[in-house]
């Protein structure tokens, strides 16, 4: 095999291992999601025992990338390629981690009733989920359009955040024995804005390797 044949094999390596974890780390908030919505702990449970499987991920892909600029010297875009790689996957592991914080609620709140039906959060969940694979899109595409996209998207999501923080503040004063479920709700709030922003930053590496410039989406 040839340099440049290694290095490309590499290269496609991260790529797809990139590609697995943003499926993986999608599957993650929609699992943690449902599992919230019915108070499923065993379902919780399982989405936090599968958590390791992305820690695994993410070492490859330091793994790899490490070998090949130790091993290739690679320079302009192929080293921003193995850079981005190594930024993104810290993204997608923190996903990951946020998805298991989520279902570290459901256990907390085992034999609970919702205090109130979930509307703002799906639809919070739903943004995020599509900005997850939208953000893997962008990269696999190297689309740096739908990278910007990330942030007007996530306008929506911080929208919503303040919206859900307003009427779970007004329910913890209106009613003081739903101070408990509804702090945890607030954490899961939080948990999803930050979500996004997760993606957000994707987007900001998807920039810096087709450009060379690392944008603030987050402003």
């Amino acid at each position: 095999m040839t340099v440049r044949k290694e290095f490309d094999h590499g290269l496609e390596q991260l790529h797809n291992l990139l590609v697995e974890m943003g499926t993986f780390v999608e599957k993650a908030l929609v699992e943690s999601m449902q599992s919230l919505k019915t108070i499923n702990v065993e379902e919780a449970k399982r989405i936090i025992s599968e958590d390791p499987m992305l820690n695994q991920m993410e070492e490859k892909i330091t793994e790899i990338g490490s070998r090949l600029i130790a091993t290739q010297q690679p320079v302009a875009k192929d080293l921003r390629r193995i850079l981005s790689a190594f930024k993104i996957a810290s993204d997608l592991e923190r996903m990951g981690d946020l998805s298991v914080d989520i279902a570290k609620v459901v256990l907390r709140m085992e034999g609970q009733t919702l205090i109130k039906p979930l509307l703002d959060l799906p639809r919070m969940a739903d943004i995020v989920q599509v900005m997850t694979y939208e953000s893997i899109q962008a990269f696999v595409q190297e689309n740096v359009d739908l990278a910007y996209k990330m942030a007007k998207d996530d306008d929506q999501v911080d929208a919503l955040f303040s919206q859900v923080q307003r009427e779970l503040f007004s329910l913890m004063m209106e009613n003081p024995r739903t101070i408990s479920q509804a702090s945890l709700l607030s954490f899961v709030s939080r948990y999803i804005e930050r979500f996004g922003d997760h993606a957000t930053n994707i987007g900001e590496s998807v920039v810096y390797l087709v450009t060379g410039n690392r944008p603030d989406l987050n402003v």
